[in-house]
């Protein structure tokens, strides 16, 4: 059994060996809090809290640290514009990517440091990077010198002479244009804190690798992301965690975009779809399958028909499991997958593929009960809860089957009444022999988009 993964520094699949025996250790860029999430950031949470599960279904004791960004020129600039401080909109953003994570059934991460609470950390890097010759102060401002790192720009395959380094207002005093901000000089009305070099504040890149530092260390696993990410995000980490003297991160990861007509869904396109308002209308459990089941390298172009099947294809699983709970009571997971699908996932977590063996164990499951072999029935349906709790997506799993935050599972506890309450008048005219009336109701339930299955413990309806 090994584990294999698409390393974006080597550009290829690799075996995961990890550093520690029966150890993982991950640290994934997490929410930049400038405003609420839509659905392309929180793939990138959703993607790795599938790598996160199928390590510790694979037996590993996993560290897993999600960071959050309280402060950058975006927070700032929302700060300026709606006349509110810079911490109340963090906060706030922070909250709702929270509650958007538990809503798709994320699990919560080991640690979820701020940069803010880091500030310490970055100063003794800053300050351990200028003593070493990598950097240097000037105007208030610490910069990276990329020309005294030789590494850098192997993750991204650039060449430095045509490196065109994004640059921020009031980055003055670099020696090299190509020179990327570590610290920036505070200026008037600016949140700022105070280091040897003056008041200023915490660069993007600075952040991330403070924080990986203090939680995991001078080495980790897994580093992840999205794929925007790569560069200048990821590259600058790497310059400054090594030329620090941290070996980093072994292994790079990164998942692909939600895109809509051809681009990347993002705020500043005006094209996001906000998960507040996805979960008003789609049930969570199937959001998750929508964006989990594509392969995490993967792009998906946004479409509420995508949307559609996705509700469908989810659908046949809930309704296989359903009919065996009723006929049996409730069947508890098996202890592993099935080989087929422990293969797809070890694969660089091939979902795709091991959802293809989710929807075969579906229909073996359908055939042992439509001739009424219990025992086969039961043995599908522990197979697939185990599949299912390793995608996130198990509907007797106690996080979906009790609501909580699900808005769709109340508005199908609403609609669960209302078709009860028809169904009771189709019963009562089938009692009195009234056929004409009870099939009329049968098919205008059905006319409605619902299917009307009658069972030994009485009628049953589910979505077309």
């Amino acid at each position: 059994m090994t584990i294999r993964l698409y390393d974006t520094s080597a550009r290829q699949i690799r075996d995961f060996t990890p550093l520690r025996p029966g150890c993982v250790s991950i640290y994934l860029c997490g929410a930049t809090v400038q405003a609420a999430p839509h659905i392309g950031h929180i793939r990138s949470g959703l993607n790795f809290d599938i790598m996160r599960r199928w390590f510790a279904h694979r037996g590993y004791d996993v560290t897993f640290v999600r960071n959050v960004t309280d402060i950058d020129d975006k927070i700032i600039q929302k700060s300026v514009e709606q006349g509110r401080p810079w911490w109340s909109i963090g906060y706030e953003n922070e909250v709702a990517f929270n509650t958007a994570y538990d809503a798709l059934g994320c699990l919560r991460p080991t640690y979820e440091p701020r940069a803010t609470g880091h500030i310490p950390e970055m100063i003794e890097m800053m300050r351990g990077l200028i003593e070493r010759g990598h950097a240097y102060a000037a105007d208030g401002n610490v910069y990276f010198d990329v020309k005294s790192f030789p590494e850098y720009l192997q993750l991204s395959n650039q060449e430095l002479a045509n490196l065109l380094q994004p640059s921020g207002e009031g980055e003055t005093g670099k020696r090299d244009p190509r020179d990327f901000a570590m610290w920036k000089a505070a200026k008037e009305g600016e949140p700022s804190w105070e280091t040897p070099w003056g008041r200023g504040r915490p660069g993007w890149h600075l952040e991330c690798s403070a924080m990986a530092h203090k939680y995991l260390g001078t080495v980790f696993d897994i580093h992840g992301g999205g794929v925007d990410l790569v560069f200048p995000h990821h590259e600058n980490e790497i310059a400054q965690a090594k030329a620090y003297g941290d070996d980093f991160a072994r292994y790079w990861s990164h998942n692909a975009w939600v895109t809509m007509s051809g681009e990347k869904m993002s705020k500043s396109l005006g094209n996001s779809v906000l998960v507040s308002e996805m979960v008003k209308r789609w049930r969570p459990i199937v959001l998750r399958y929508y964006l989990g089941t594509p392969h995490y390298r993967s792009m998906i172009e946004y479409s509420e028909e995508a949307l559609r099947e996705a509700e469908s294809a989810f659908a046949r699983i809930e309704g296989f499991v359903q009919r065996v709970v009723e006929k049996v009571g409730v069947v508890e997971p098996a202890a592993e997958v099935p080989p087929a699908f422990a293969e797809a996932m070890d694969d660089d977590l091939g979902v795709p593929q091991a959802l293809a063996i989710v929807h075969t164990t579906v229909r073996q499951g359908n055939s042992a009960l439509t001739a009424d072999d219990k025992e086969s029935a039961v043995a599908r349906l522990a197979e697939l809860r185990a599949m299912l709790g390793v995608l996130g997506l198990d509907p007797l799993d106690e996080r979906w089957s009790s609501g909580g935050a699900d808005r769709g599972e109340d508005l199908h506890g609403v609609v669960d009444s209302l078709v009860r309450l028809v169904l009771e008048q189709r019963q009562s005219a089938r009692t009195r022999k009234d056929y004409a009336t009870a099939d009329a109701i049968r098919d205008q339930l059905q006319q409605s988009g619902l299917t009307i299955e009658d069972t030994p413990s009485g009628p049953r309806w589910s979505l077309s």
